[in-house]
C-alpha cells in the first residue's frame, strides 16, 4: 500500500516544485540523465540476468509494437478520411502510440506487482518502447513533419544508448547463465530504490496542462486510444487468442495502459507536429492515467 501511495505523492512533489523559482530550470533534465545513465542500467543488471526466459515473454515485448502499429494504421486512416493535417495525424500516431513504460511504468508496476513485475516491464520497455521511440517514431516524424534523420544516425543512437547496452549485456548474462556478482547487488538495490521518487518527481516537473486546450477533440481521441482502447486490444489478443494469464498478462495490459511517453511528445514537438497537442497528451494523460490504470488493475483482478 505504501508503494502505491508514494506514486501520487512524488508526482505531486514534482508538480509543486515547478513553482519554486530558485530551482534550476534544468532540474528535470538532470533527473532524467540520472535515470537514463544510472538507474535503467542498474535495473537491467539487477533483474534481467535472473529472468526465466520463456517463449511467451515475447508477447509482452510485442505489445509495444502492436500499440504503435495500430496507432499508425488507425490515425493514418482517420487522418485521410477526415482531412486532418499531417501535423495532427503524425502527432497522434507518435504520442498516442508510445507508452510511458519506464519513468511512470516501472514505479507503478513495482507498486502493483512487485519485483517480478518489474522484470517483465523491463523487457517491454527496453526491447519494445525504447527501440520504437528511437527508430520508427523518428521515421514517422520525418514522414509527417519537418526534419530528417539518416538511418545511420538512428542505428547509432540505439547501439550507443547506455540502457540498451546494459540490456544487451544483462540478456547475454542470462543466456550464458551468469549471475550478477553479489558484491554489486547492494549498490544496485539502493539505486533501484531511488527509481520511484526520482522518476515521478521528474515527471511531475515536466507535467504541463493548458486548461484552454482541454476541449480539443484530438486530445481525447489520443487519450481514448492510449488509456482505454489499446490496453483492451492487448487484453483481448493475449487472453482470448493466446490464452495468456497471470503476471505476464497483467503487466502487459498495465504497461499498455500507461500515459503517452514524454520522449514521444518531445519527438513530435521537435518535428513541429502540433506541439500544443503533444504537450497536452502528456500533461493531461499522466494524471488521468492514474484513474484508468486503477480501473484496469481492478479489471485484471
Amino acid at each position: 500500500m505504501l508503494n502505491i501511495l508514494l506514486i501520487p505523492i512524488f508526482l505531486l512533489v514534482g508538480i509543486l516544485l515547478q513553482r519554486l523559482k530558485f530551482l534550476p530550470a534544468e532540474l528535470s533534465f538532470y533527473l532524467n540523465q540520472y535515470l537514463i545513465y544510472i538507474v535503467l542500467p542498474a535495473l537491467a543488471l539487477k533483474y534481467l540476468p535472473f529472468v526465466a526466459m520463456e517463449t511467451k515473454l515475447l508477447l509482452p515485448i510485442a505489445s509495444a509494437y502492436i500499440s504503435f502499429a495500430l496507432s499508425w494504421i488507425i490515425f493514418g486512416v482517420l487522418g485521410k478520411k477526415l482531412n486532418w493535417s499531417n501535423s495532427v495525424t503524425g502527432c497522434l500516431i507518435i504520442t498516442a502510440g508510445l507508452a510511458n513504460t519506464s519513468f511512470v511504468g516501472f514505479p507503478i508496476v513495482r507498486a502493483l506487482y512487485g519485483e517480478e513485475g518489474v522484470k517483465i516491464a523491463l523487457l517491454i520497455d527496453q526491447a519494445g518502447s525504447f527501440i520504437l521511440v528511437s527508430s520508427i517514431a523518428i521515421i514517422v516524424a520525418s514522414i509527417y513533419g519537418t526534419g530528417k534523420k539518416r538511418k545511420r544516425d538512428i542505428s547509432k543512437k540505439i547501439l550507443t544508448f547506455p540502457p540498451f547496452i546494459f540490456f544487451v549485456i544483462a540478456i547475454g548474462m542470462n543466456l550464458l547463465n551468469i549471475s550478477t556478482p553479489a558484491l554489486i547487488m547492494p549498490p544496485l538495490d539502493w539505486i533501484a530504490f531511488s527509481l520511484t521518487p526520482v522518476a515521478l518527481t521528474s515527471v511531475g516537473l515536466q507535467v504541463k496542462i493548458n486548461w484552454q486546450g482541454i476541449k480539443m477533440p484530438f486530445l481525447w481521441y489520443g487519450l481514448l486510444y492510449k488509456l482505454i482502447f489499446i490496453p483492451l486490444v492487448i487484453w483481448l489478443l493475449f487472453r482470448q487468442l493466446f490464452q495468456l494469464d497471470g503476471l505476464i498478462l497483467q503487466v502487459s495490459v498495465i504497461e499498455a495502459a500507461m500515459a503517452p511517453m514524454i520522449t514521444g511528445s518531445i519527438i513530435a514537438i521537435s518535428h513541429d507536429l502540433e506541439p500544443k497537442l503533444a504537450s497536452l497528451l502528456v500533461g493531461v494523460g499522466i494524471p488521468l492515467s492514474f484513474l484508468t490504470i486503477a480501473g484496469w488493475y481492478w479489471f485484471l483482478g
